[in-house]
């Protein structure tokens, strides 16, 4: 019973206080309840870490998860939705602010930035760091089971040996997906030149009887219960199982691949952006960006964090790829519309096969 009036007593001081915490009589002041809606991709955020910020500042997140690049830009154009933070890759953060569709961030406010390593300072996509900060990054490559591939694993073109029919993921994007079938063709992955993009569908076109499914978040729990042999992957996401899997590797194929960064934004539509700067610092603070990397598996762009990883993680070629494989790699560029309209229908026509 004296539990109970307890509970019952902290229930209403707790009604009290929030209530004093509402907005002034003339509309000025903190508001009571703030939501920030965060949008970002799954399985890239420790959950707890989501429950921690609430409970250290009081405001509430309402989170919501995208497959691919594409998929986010659409959902935010359409305006359904009015997003306070993105994880937007590389090239996309360059056409959102071509496009006019970002808030210049105001980095007094995000003091935990300053851990931000020097590699992913000043990048193409961003090159003053006006709208963006560095979140994770890491390669495109091939993920297999050894059990299963007992050959060498670096060329692309395993991906359309016969031996592995029905035994291969790709990633439902067309922009990743197309990466292997332009560099086995020695073509560059932003090429714009519409022969050569035409000449890579064919080479998807050839392999889409060998593949299982065209997956995203789902290729994790598929490759732990040895559903398929290998798939095309984020070395991110290929650190994920591999830690809970000896028999899992990943290599990035001699032919060249992509190097990609992801970063947060926060958009024009935004309604609270002094919240959506707190969680970014939030997110930068040595001992949650820590947290956050090793509940992830991705490479971490903070200093502080990788200084104080595991060496077994940061010793994996995967997590900390050498110079070697960083050379024959390139970063997405924003491509011209024509040309992500000409690929998206490629892509189309690919799936409609």
């Amino acid at each position: 019973m004296k539990k109970t009036v307890l509970a019952a007593m902290a229930l209403i001081l707790c009604a009290a206080l929030l209530a004093g915490c509402g907005p002034n009589s003339d509309g000025e002041g903190p508001e009571s309840d703030v939501t920030l809606n965060v949008y970002n991709w799954g399985e890239y955020m420790d959950p707890d870490i989501l429950t921690q910020f609430e409970e250290e500042t009081g405001i509430h997140i309402n989170y919501e998860v995208y497959p691919t690049n594409e998929e986010m830009y659409v959902k935010l154009t359409k305006g359904g939705t009015q997003y306070d933070l993105l994880f937007p890759s590389d090239y996309m953060v360059a056409r959102l602010i071509a496009e006019d569709m970002l808030l210049p961030l105001d980095f007094d406010q995000i003091p935990n930035a300053q851990y931000t390593q020097e590699r992913f300072m000043h990048m193409e996509y961003d090159p003053d760091d006006t709208y963006s900060i560095p979140y994770f990054w890491g390669t495109l490559g091939i993920l297999y089971n050894t059990k299963m591939v007992t050959e060498p694993v670096d060329s692309w073109e395993i991906l359309w040996d016969e031996r592995y029919a029905g035994q291969i993921l790709m990633v439902d994007s067309y922009r990743d997906s197309f990466v292997p079938a332009l560099r086995r063709l020695g073509y560059a992955i932003n090429t714009t030149d519409e022969s050569e993009l035409t000449e890579a569908q064919g080479l998807l076109i050839d392999q889409k009887p060998l593949v299982m499914a065209y997956v995203v978040d789902e290729m994790m729990d598929m490759m732990l219960g040895e559903e398929a042999s290998m798939a095309l992957t984020w070395s991110g996401a290929a650190v994920s199982v591999m830690v809970d899997s000896p028999d899992l590797a990943y290599s990035v194929p001699t032919e060249g691949s992509n190097v990609w960064v992801d970063c947060m934004v926060i958009p024009k539509t935004s309604r609270h952006v002094t919240e959506a700067q707190q969680f970014i610092d939030y997110l930068c603070r040595p001992d949650i960006a820590l947290q956050n990397t090793e509940w992830v598996g991705y490479s971490t762009t903070h200093q502080d964090a990788l200084d104080n990883l595991d060496p077994a993680l940061t010793s994996m070629e995967a997590y900390n790829p050498p110079d070697d494989v960083l050379e024959r790699c390139d970063v997405f560029l924003d491509l011209p519309e024509e040309t992500k309209a000409y690929m998206g229908e490629l892509w189309t026509e690919l799936k409609a096969e």
